[in-house]
């Protein structure tokens, strides 16, 4: 197990001539030696902070990278800063929440997404105007010593001191502070490391944003912990380029969520992604379509994983020579899974369906300041993920949807993802739908569906009938021009519905 800052210093020192960072978006590269250097120099930038706990709103990029490490140094604790949806207003949600100032920024991120200056913002570009001659020099000579005596330099820290707050996605209710420790996340890069098989020789493509934990583990300490070079480009977003930077850089490994996949295979050209031996989609269900259309355009084999960020995230996985399309793997090294019945808490036996329990070294010390929460969600240490699944008889996982999206109707339990998946199969390509319920006074609750394409109603409640009982489906569809979305790509359920009452009272 490892502290994490103190880990990449040994790792640094071992490959210190090997880019540790290729920044696509500043056209920068980064050995492992440089790194630790700029690392170095940052902490001792960070030194007059005060405050224990660091915002940072940084695309993903070196830059974000030598920051999270700096405040690690320095004995601060970096707190993400979700900036793909009202930044301003997260700011000041992650101060009131955790109770610090200064935020680390970047000016050409608040110019490019038009956001005002908050109190206790800070400018990278300002800071690396400071840096002396003299700052660079002391830290060159300082990483020349043995990784021990670094490492002894900077203030004591413990396996069960927070690594990083995150936030969860806020897409049912507000944003919760996940506490992740230096044994929560590297615990589950052991896991990860030894199930897919990684090493020093693998590149990774890294596009997610470090304010979630997918792209914050495997997309930034992940292959930092490895010795692996990751290759840094800051908008996920931009399709047509990262296909591209794929086949430049010779990518090996890439995770993504399914709506990222989804833009490169549509941009992508044959041979894109002709060295890339591992790709996993995970953060929402991976859809056949798509699977099928990399194997038909890329002959790759798109793999499909789940995690949570209470869990560092990840808690199971799909790997080359153990893939059953539809599932979300294999239970990854050292981490335990039960599914238990709803009402009781009984295990269930395999292959009945019940809600997802976690139990490892991967699960979150708690929610920041918020011991209600935690204990709801933590009991005699198995992590309740809210999901619902089935452990088959091959030890693989499926992913049912979440208890919050299952609602009773009549006295019966109605999936709303399963409504969904049959929705999605009979509208056009391209077109989004959420399905919701909204009080009724009869039933108790009644489904309406949200879509981007006119449906005319009564031929699709007739066409779904076909698959499902009367109430499981939606009894409108409402049209709107487009659904909101989370900066993952997932559904914002909590927007939609409230929408969706607001247009259902007109």
């Amino acid at each position: 197990m490892m502290i994490l800052h103190q880990d990449f210093v040994k790792v640094a020192k071992k490959f210190s001539k090997k880019l540790a960072i290729i920044d696509r978006t500043r056209d920068s590269k980064v050995s492992y030696s440089k790194a630790l250097i700029a690392s170095l120099i940052l902490s001792k930038k960070f030194q007059k902070y005060e405050e224990q706990y660091i915002g940072v709103m940084i695309p993903t990029s070196a830059g974000c990278f030598l920051t999270i490490l700096g405040l690690l140094m320095t004995g601060k604790v970096p707190v993400m800063i979700n900036y793909s949806t009202g930044a301003a207003e997260n700011c000041e949600y992650a101060q009131n929440k955790i109770g610090f100032k200064t935020i680390i920024t970047s000016q050409a991120l608040l110019d490019k997404i038009g956001c005002p200056l908050v109190p206790g913002m800070i400018c990278i570009e300002d800071i690396m105007k400071e840096i002396t001659t003299i700052n660079k020099l002391s830290a060159a000579l300082k990483s020349k010593l043995p990784a021990t005596m670094i490492s002894n330099s900077f203030p004591k820290a413990d396996m069960d001191d927070d690594v990083v707050i995150l936030f969860t996605s806020g897409s049912e209710k507000d944003p919760k502070a996940v506490q992740l420790t230096h044994r929560n996340i590297g615990s589950n890069i052991e896991s990860i490391r030894a199930f897919l098989e990684l090493s020093e020789n693998d590149i990774m493509m890294s596009i997610l944003p470090l304010f979630h934990v997918f792209g914050h583990n495997i997309n930034f300490w992940l292959p930092l912990s490895i010795g692996m070079t990751a290759v840094t480009y800051a908008n996920p977003l931009d399709y047509k380029t990262i296909p591209k930077i794929m086949k430049e850089e010779k990518i090996s490994v890439i995770a993504a969520t399914p709506i990222f996949f989804s833009g490169y295979l549509r941009e992508s050209t044959p041979g894109d992604f002709e060295t890339c031996r591992i790709m996993i989609a995970g953060a929402d269900k991976c859809p056949e379509p798509l699977r099928e259309g990399y194997m038909k355009k890329h002959k790759k084999v798109l793999l499909e994983g789940y995690g949570a960020t209470e869990t560092s995230p990840v808690i199971s996985a799909n790997i080359p020579d153990q893939n059953k399309p539809g599932s979300i793997g294999k239970i990854l090294p050292n981490i335990r899974v039960k599914i238990t019945e709803i009402n009781t808490g009984k295990e269930l036996p395999r292959g009945q369906e019940g809600k997802i329990l976690v139990k490892g070294d991967l699960v979150m010390k708690g929610y920041y300041d918020d011991i209600e929460e935690t204990s709801l969600h933590i009991k005699d240490g198995w992590y309740d993920t809210g999901d619902m699944g089935i452990l088959d008889e091959d030890g693989y996982l499926w992913h049912k949807g979440r208890l919050k999206r299952f609602v009773k109707i009549g006295g019966e339990m109605v999936s709303l993802v399963k409504t969904e998946d049959v929705l999605e199969k009979l509208l056009p390509a391209g077109v989004d739908c959420c399905v919701v319920e909204i009080p009724d006074p009869r039933k108790g609750a009644r489904l309406i569906a949200a879509v981007t394409g006119k449906v005319n109603d009564k031929e699709m409640i007739n066409k779904m009938s076909k698959s499902l009982p009367s109430i499981a489906i939606p009894s409108q569809f409402i049209l709107f021009d487009e659904l909101p979305k989370m900066g993952s790509g997932k559904m914002d359920f909590r927007t939609i519905t409230e929408m969706v009452k607001e247009r259902f009272q007109k």
